[in-house]
């Protein structure tokens, strides 16, 4: 167990309470298949949720097709996000795991739209749920 997170469980908890698809991504930093993810193409309002423990972590405003395959969105939630250097199969690159379990999300990049933040949050459809909103 990794104790600087709010959510704590061991490897038998969480596997017993996720999907092995969800596991793969959230405990084991995998990567679904780029255009298979459910929020690849969602454009509903509402919020983007950690599959793992249910906190919010994107909001529908903040989210744009990129045309990378995955859910793509220029902001996160403050404080909800983590960010771990990533030195990973050859590249240098930025992880995003959720600040409240340590599940893997995906990664960010600084390829987004300009005129917003700059950054594209590449996440993984199987991550994250989606709570649509009331509006």
């Amino acid at each position: 167990m990794d104790m600087k997170y709010g959510i704590q469980k061991t490897e038998e908890e969480w596997k017993k309470s996720l999907t092995p698809e969800e596991y793969y991504v959230l405990r084991q930093k995998g990567t679904e298949r780029p255009f298979t993810g459910q929020y690849n193409l969602h454009f509903e309002n509402g919020d983007y949720f950690c599959k793992a423990c249910n906190a919010k972590l994107f909001e529908s405003q903040h989210k744009f097709e990129s045309g990378c395959g995955w859910p793509s969105f220029d902001q996160a939630v403050e404080g909800a996000i983590e960010y771990i250097r990533d030195t990973s199969h050859g590249m240098i690159r930025t992880e995003t795991v959720c600040a409240n379990c340590g599940g893997h999300l995906g990664h960010v990049f600084n390829d987004g739209p300009q005129e917003t933040t700059g950054q594209r949050y590449c996440i993984n459809s199987v991550s994250i749920g989606f709570d649509p909103s009331e509006e």
